[in-house]
């Protein structure tokens, strides 16, 4: 990912939000996401020298943004492990089931494991069922953790999955 890709990815990420959220997270919320701001945030970390942040994109036959994924050494609270987290992967609606995530999902386990990451972790929200389904497809499993966050005053919970990078 490139800053001139910033755009496209907050686009991407929002209207992701939207989709898959719809009916679990409070609609205001979802109503209220704002692309530019998001962009100004993806811009802000990519210019940051001490970002471990991995930021992967795919693109259309056309060269249209399709996809974004980011990864990086996973959070332990404020501690950076030695484990690979997946922070994000999210596609354009129109491009759910067609592989763009599946291509994403498999190149970051793949750098992942070129780097000695022992596990990647993810977290997932409960209710999201695609998603959950999408993980355990690409081997990864629920490993018992949960934990909510909160949106607009209405707890979220999220579930993490784990997979070994080499298995």
């Amino acid at each position: 990912m490139t800053a001139d890709d910033c755009d496209g990815v907050a686009e991407i990420r929002v209207r992701g939000w939207q989709h898959a959220y719809r009916g679990i997270v409070p609609q205001s919320y979802l109503d209220g996401l704002d692309v530019a701001a998001d962009a100004e945030r993806h811009r802000a970390r990519l210019e940051r020298a001490d970002n471990p942040v991995v930021n992967l994109v795919a693109e259309t036959g056309g060269g249209a943004l399709a996809g974004w994924a980011a990864f990086g050494p996973y959070r332990d609270g404020d501690t950076l492990t030695e484990d690979a987290e997946l922070y994000a992967l999210y596609l354009r609606p129109e491009h759910i089931g067609h592989g763009v995530g599946r291509a994403l999902l498999t190149e970051a386990v793949r750098r992942c494991t070129s780097t000695g990451r022992p596990r990647m972790l993810l977290w997932v929200v409960k209710a999201n069922t695609r998603a959950r389904r999408f993980y355990a497809r690409a081997g990864f499993a629920a490993d018992g953790a949960e934990e909510p966050f909160e949106v607009d005053g209405v707890s979220v919970p999220e579930v993490r999955y784990v997979r070994d990078p080499r298995g």
